[in-house]
C-alpha cells in the first residue's frame, strides 16, 4: 500500500470514531455554551445544579411526596421519583430540546398510588423532548406529558 492510502484510511478511521464516540462528548459541551444574542437573555441554557421539585402533571397538582430532580454540570441527572430514587443521563440540546437516557430506579415498593405517580413521572422524564423555564418555573415536555416543576427550598 502506498503511503498516501495508508494516511486516507487512518484518517476515515479517526472520523468514524469521532462520528461514534466523539459526537458523544460534544453534547454535554454543547449544553453549557450561551447562546448568542436575544436567546441568551431569555435564558435557553438548562438550569444545571439547580434542585427542583414536581408541582404538577398535565395541569394537575402534586400534593404530597413531591419528586425531585436535579441535574449536575457532568449531565448526570438524579431525584427522587415519590417512592424510589432514580439517575440517568440528560442532554440539554439546542432549540430547548433535552434527551434522556435509560432511568436507574431503586426497587423499593409502595402503595398502588405512588407507584403509579412514579411511573407517570418517570415516562414524563424519559419521554421528553423539550424544556422552557419561564416565570421561575421549569416544564419539561414529551408527546403526552407535561411535567412542570419549582425550585425546592431544601
Amino acid at each position: 500500500m502506498k503511503k498516501g492510502m495508508t494516511m486516507t484510511i487512518a484518517t476515515k478511521r479517526m472520523i468514524a470514531a469521532f462520528a461514534l464516540l466523539g459526537g458523544l462528548m460534544v453534547l454535554p459541551a454543547y449544553a453549557q455554551q450561551a447562546p448568542t444574542g436575544a436567546a441568551s437573555a431569555q435564558g435557553k441554557i438548562f438550569p444545571v445544579n439547580v434542585q427542583w421539585e414536581l408541582a404538577g402533571v398535565n395541569g394537575a397538582p402534586v400534593n404530597s411526596d413531591r419528586p425531585t430532580l436535579q441535574l449536575d454540570g457532568q449531565m448526570r441527572m438524579r431525584g427522587f421519583a415519590g417512592c424510589n430514587t432514580f439517575s440517568a443521563t440528560a442532554y440539554p440540546l439546542k432549540n430547548q430540546g433535552i434527551t434522556v437516557g435509560p432511568v436507574a430506579v431503586t426497587n423499593k415498593q409502595c402503595d398502588k398510588a405512588a407507584m403509579d405517580a412514579e411511573k407517570t413521572y418517570l415516562l414524563g422524564l424519559r419521554t421528553a423532548l423539550q424544556w422552557m423555564v419561564k416565570d421561575g418555573l421549569l416544564y419539561m415536555r414529551s408527546e403526552k406529558t407535561e411535567l412542570k416543576f419549582q425550585r425546592a427550598l431544601f
